[in-house]
């Protein structure tokens, strides 16, 4: 191949990629990073209409603790992100009314817990949680060769294994509902509705299906510190596409991948504008697409690891400008539904608002919210947008966070907006759902073909939510250098 176009091309450019190809140019990569939006970030960002910023999905901003993967990446690139730190991360107002308001301080939450579901073994159960947590938090960074896929990523596990992690592997054989049972709260009821719907916000599915690993991780991220960005996740992406454009990296918008084909000494990316060459290929993306995109040859790894749409989530989402007429304990806040919403089966909502302190997303008095749940089964998604437009609105209003007079504008999205925007297949959102037969070991690593072809973002190992898709990022990243020798060789010079 005559000198290509990039040492490495990116498709997508959700945190995950953007992650891979930051840490790249910092070795002296030549990157160039495909969008097919004309705004960067995936479902990571903010975008404009009306004057209002809003967000483009319901991602909430942790990992900026110690050893947390964000945390990682923004101190080895020198990223300073302006964040405003959550005195309180959520509210859960629950199906019979009453609130319940996740403390970010263990003791005060067990408390919390406590005075709503009863006393008994509330302690213990979260005392362990918590405990697994900060086991997974302490050593996601210990073992990017993970989940291994040679016997130079076996090798690379060995030699950074600890007894302590030994002593926590059996926990990804047993799910949170196993957890519960052992804890004897599986009876209680009312627990175990919040339980699972909590987990389905950050692990996209329940009790039965979550193992214990991610499951007390998913549970207990309001036990660390939760952030706000003003201006919206779009100045989460902004210093990253900064680093990547002022270390010769490039990004180009508006540009669709159609095709992935191997050449001989690398691979050939075809858009709708373009044709690039490159020596290396990360697919920021899910794998639901690469599969359509790429050669065969390439994903025959990950093949059977597509999961099929009926394992799949995709998002309504209600975006309003509104009036701010009062205060709110929490900006993040999640309300349990007696009954499903009209056409899709959804027992929980999810709202977040704009910070009070924030002047960039609305003029000073008024508020930005975010109102989003899951869509079951995307590919046969049929309601009707504006009778669950009106029953969320009419929730909002009787619950006394919202009222209607207050609205200035309002829009809303279902699962062909999601695939119009960020270019999904089904327009599926959150990543893939945690499921018990699938052990961490089982998920999509970062290699497609075991040649020069990549894979990260919220379908591969570890998943979803910021903390999920970063580490994918470092994790794509360290094993494309890992295993070109040439890149290494020039690196060091």
């Amino acid at each position: 191949m005559d000198t290509p176009d990039a040492d490495v091309i990116v498709i997508g450019s959700g945190m995950g990629g953007l992650t891979a190809a930051a840490l790249l140019v910092n070795k002296g990569l030549r990157v160039k990073v495909i969008e097919q939006n004309y705004i960067a970030g995936g479902c990571t960002t903010s975008y404009q209409r009306k004057g209002y910023w809003f967000e483009s999905g319901a991602t909430t901003l942790v990992g900026l603790n110690e050893h947390m993967p964000l945390h990682y990446v923004c101190n080895k690139l020198g990223i300073q992100l302006n964040t405003l730190p959550l005195d309180v991360p959520m509210v859960i107002h629950l199906a019979n009314g009453t609130q319940v308001t996740r403390y970010q301080n263990l003791e005060q939450w067990i408390t919390e817990a406590e005075r709503v579901f009863g006393a008994e073994n509330q302690r213990g159960f979260w005392q362990q949680c918590y405990r697994i947590s900060n086991f997974v938090w302490e050593n996601s960074l210990q073992q990017l060769s993970f989940p291994p896929a040679n016997l130079s990523d076996l090798l690379d596990i060995a030699a950074n294994v600890s007894l302590k992690q030994l002593r926590y592997v059996p926990y990804s054989f047993v799910t949170m509902k196993q957890l519960l049972q052992q804890h004897n709260l599986w009876n209680n009821n009312r627990f175990v509705d919040f339980v699972n719907e909590q987990l389905i916000i950050s692990a996209q599915n329940y009790a039965a299906e979550v193992n214990v690993l991610f499951g007390a991780a998913a549970l207990c991220y309001t036990n660390y510190t939760n952030h706000y960005i003003p201006g919206g996740n779009a100045q989460l992406v902004k210093p990253f596409v900064d680093f990547i454009c002022e270390h010769k990296g490039e990004l180009v918008l508006r540009e669709r991948v159609l095709g992935v084909s191997r050449q001989k000494d690398g691979y050939l990316v075809d858009t709708n504008k373009a044709t690039y060459t490159c020596r290396k290929v990360i697919a920021a993306i899910p794998l639901n697409n690469v599969v359509e995109i790429f050669d065969e040859e390439l994903t025959q790894r990950h093949s059977k690891k597509v999961l099929p749409p009926e394992q799949l989530y995709s998002a309504y989402q209600l975006n309003i400008a509104a009036k701010r007429v009062r205060t709110y304990k929490a900006i993040h806040q999640q309300i349990h539904l007696h009954a499903p919403l009209p056409g899709i089966d959804a027992a929980t909502v999810f709202l977040s608002l704009s910070h009070p302190h924030d002047e960039l997303r609305c003029q000073e008095n008024e508020l930005i919210a975010s109102v989003t749940t899951h869509i079951r089964h995307p590919h046969q998604f049929k309601a009707d947008k504006a009778a669950i437009d009106e029953a969320v609105l009419n929730l909002l209003h009787q619950k006394e966070l919202i009222r209607k007079e207050e609205i200035i504008y309002r829009h809303s999205s279902v699962t062909s907006d999601w695939e119009k925007w960020t270019g999904r297949k089904y327009g599926f959102v959150g990543g893939y759902p945690q499921y018990k037969n699938i052990k961490p070991w089982q998920m999509p690593e970062a290699r497609l073909d075991k040649q020069g072809a990549y894979l990260c973002g919220d379908s591969a190992y570890p998943g979803q939510g910021i903390p999920g898709v970063t580490l994918s990022g470092i994790i794509a990243a360290h094993k494309l250098l890992k295993d070109d020798r040439g890149y290494s060789k020039e690196i060091a010079r």
